[in-house]
């Protein structure tokens, strides 16, 4: 049987720090099937369904059979712990963006801000009831917060209303850029309370009378992940299926924070796929009489790319030790989402260059995570919104608007 250190040797070579080492052994064991699921199912026809913007047939079943919300694995040696570690966390969104960057999103979008609208924004009853559906994967959700013309202004400016009707409430309005909707059982829609002019969350659901979903077309990046248009016309929702816990931005930001670490441990995993696309290239690919890894140009390339995922590295998991000591940091959590998606964006282009003109073409893996880091460069929160983020706190200015 393998130690944990040889399968950490084979599971993340690139971890230059030894960061994996923090890891328990379950939680290796864990990330080594996770990695082989992966692999084993879904590597020869990952290019494909990314250039036909198609969804894995069974991906997310069997990330759910996985259990990573409460497998025993994940909590062999923790004592009391009644969550997963920050570590584990991290590396869990690590592993699977190292290998596509839509499936993570599509982890990410269920079991972060998805979840956590339910988790962090249900009554007592509702966060009994839904929570565990949704972790073990019987429920599917997404986050509908996002609307055709507001962005990273929702705190002042959803459009989608919500009016009381006796012990009901009446929806219209629309939502754009919802991930994986029109596979949802349950949508959470943000939408303002027409009395109160503050925002509340309600239990959608796609069969919905009034709910008509889009699919959104000609992406060029995350084509994986079928983005919605939700159109809500006089939708209505009983009272017991509004998220009791939702009555402010405060609230609706609470969630936000909580996932926003998890696309810096997004934009790091999938740096180091990028850099994992890169070599396999170099090393098979001849110019010249030799493998291009053999020229100086490309290994400078390559140590840059191995030195933003480290750098990268090295920032999340710092973010995961200061969460797991229950400091959720806004300027940490803004800072790490900025630089290592923006560090990632960077690493893509330098291995797309490296491959040249068939770094432009679906079956190369760079080409994924080329395009992809545009998405991941802009979501949960903008490169210049998480730099005004930071800046407020280094000068004391809001200077949003």
């Amino acid at each position: 049987m393998s130690t944990k250190t040889e399968i950490l040797k084979e599971l993340y070579p690139e971890d230059t720090l030894n960061i994996s080492k923090e890891l328990t052994e379950g939680e290796v064991k864990f990330l080594k099937q996770l990695d082989d699921m992966l692999e084993n199912n879904y590597r020869d026809s990952i290019n494909d369904h990314w250039a036909n913007a198609t969804i894995p047939e069974g991906f997310f079943e069997e990330l759910g059979k996985l259990n990573y919300f409460n497998n025993p694995l994940l909590f062999e040696g923790r004592g009391d712990a009644k969550t997963t570690s920050q570590m584990f966390q991290f590396f869990l969104s690590y592993t699977v963006a190292r290998f596509d960057v839509s499936l993570v999103t599509l982890l990410g979008v269920h079991q972060g801000l998805g979840h956590n609208a339910f988790l962090f924004g249900g009554s007592k009853e509702q966060v009994a009831y839904y929570v565990p559906k949704l972790q073990s994967h019987e429920l599917r959700t997404c986050f509908a917060l996002t609307e055709p013309n507001h962005g990273s202004d929702v705190a002042g400016g959803l459009e989608t209303v919500a009016t009381k009707d006796g012990d009901k409430w009446v929806l219209n309005g629309e939502k754009k850029w919802i991930g994986g909707a029109h596979l949802s059982d349950v949508i959470p829609v943000f939408a303002v309370d027409a009395e109160t002019k503050k925002p509340k969350c309600f239990i959608v659901r796609p069969e919905q009378e009034g709910v008509e979903i889009d699919i959104l077309q000609n992406k060029i990046a995350l084509k994986i992940v079928p983005n919605a248009h939700i159109k809500l016309t006089n939708v209505v929702v009983e009272e017991q299926e509004r998220l009791q816990n939702i009555n402010s931005f405060k609230d609706v930001a609470k969630i936000l924070y909580s996932t926003r670490a998890g696309v810096a441990y997004m934009s790091t995993g999938a740096m180091a796929g990028a850099l994992r696309a890169t070599l396999k290239y170099v090393k098979e690919r001849k110019q010249f009489g030799k493998e291009i890894s053999k020229f100086q140009l490309i290994q400078e390339k390559l140590a840059m790319m191995q030195g933003n995922l480290s750098q990268a590295m090295a920032m999340s998991a710092q973010l995961a030790r200061m969460q797991a000591n229950g400091e959720y940091d806004e300027v940490a959590t803004s800072t790490a989402k900025m630089m290592n998606s923006l560090r990632f964006r960077e690493s893509a282009a330098m291995g797309r260059g490296i491959t040249g003109g068939n770094g432009i073409l679906a079956e190369y893996d760079i080409a994924r995570f080329f395009s992809d880091a545009e998405a991941i460069y802009t979501y949960e929160g903008t490169h210049e919104v998480n730099a005004l983020v930071i800046g407020r706190a280094l000068t004391g200015d809001s200077a949003f608007i």
